[in-house]
């Protein structure tokens, strides 16, 4: 074993000509990534995928922060006692995504954007370790866009192909040495966590739809396949939603607040 280790040393060449210079990182987004940490926004709810929850075994609840001035969002584990923890899985040893409710934060983040509500948009994150803590990362200007058509008889379809930022038609992704420092983010500045299952009652999803106003100037393209044959469409990967819980008086301790 140790022999063949030796020669697949000797194969390297050492060539200190090799510059990264004008090398672009291609983005994760045009690869399949079934088994990446996602996190999806639609119909006024929010979810993360499987991949994510079984990153984090040990967790069943989590708290969102979003920084506003990075367009970053984090999705921070921590214990149900604490204050803006919701539940981001089943009750069940199955521990399946669960879709979360939240029209406010859907609205304020949809409006933050410049988003269509219209839409289905899923970001791509990782898991990392911050200020000794262990967090998922989302790039909220990183998302794929799946739109959505009403047709004649009113049915609504959403597309199977994504839409991304058109700046990213004619790249890649970005060079080497600006990825180095993609993820080095301060989220913890400038952040506030949401308590997504605090809606007030009587706001309905279409107020809130209604409520924001996307920027039409955000462009977009599609993302093309070789032949329709050979694509790999995306598949909505939606939890299926559970009722809702009986509304209880908060017993969390108020440290914290």
């Amino acid at each position: 074993m140790s022999d063949q280790r030796n020669q697949v040393e000797m194969e390297i060449i050492d060539d200190d000509s090799f510059s990264f210079d004008g090398f672009q990182v291609v983005r994760g987004e045009f690869f399949a990534h079934t088994y990446e940490p996602s996190l999806t926004f639609a119909d006024c709810k929010v979810y993360v995928n499987t991949a994510c929850i079984r990153k984090l075994p040990e967790f069943d609840y989590v708290q969102m922060l979003v920084n506003p001035d990075q367009k970053k969002l984090a999705v921070r584990p921590c214990s149900e006692t604490e204050k803006d923890s919701f539940r981001w899985c089943s009750a069940t040893d199955k521990r399946s995504p669960k879709q979360i409710t939240c029209k406010i934060f859907f609205a304020k983040v949809f409006s933050l954007m410049g988003w269509d509500p219209k839409d289905r948009y899923k970001l791509l994150g990782k898991l990392i370790r911050a200020n000794k803590q262990i967090l998922f990362v989302f790039d909220l200007t990183s998302p794929e866009v799946y739109k959505r058509n009403v047709s004649e008889d009113g049915k609504v379809k959403t597309s199977r192909t994504p839409n991304y930022p058109s700046n990213w038609q004619n790249q890649f992704g970005v060079p080497v040495t600006e990825h180095q420092g993609g993820l080095i983010v301060n989220i913890f500045n400038e952040s506030a966590v949401f308590g997504l299952e605090k809606d007030p009652k009587g706001t309905s999803k279409e107020e809130v739809l209604s409520s924001i106003k996307p920027e039409s100037e955000v462009e977009q393209y599609e993302q093309l396949s070789i032949s329709e044959t050979m694509a790999s469409p995306d598949t909505d990967d939606r939890p299926k939603e559970e009722p809702s819980p009986p509304v209880q008086a908060d017993s969390k301790s108020p440290e914290g607040s």
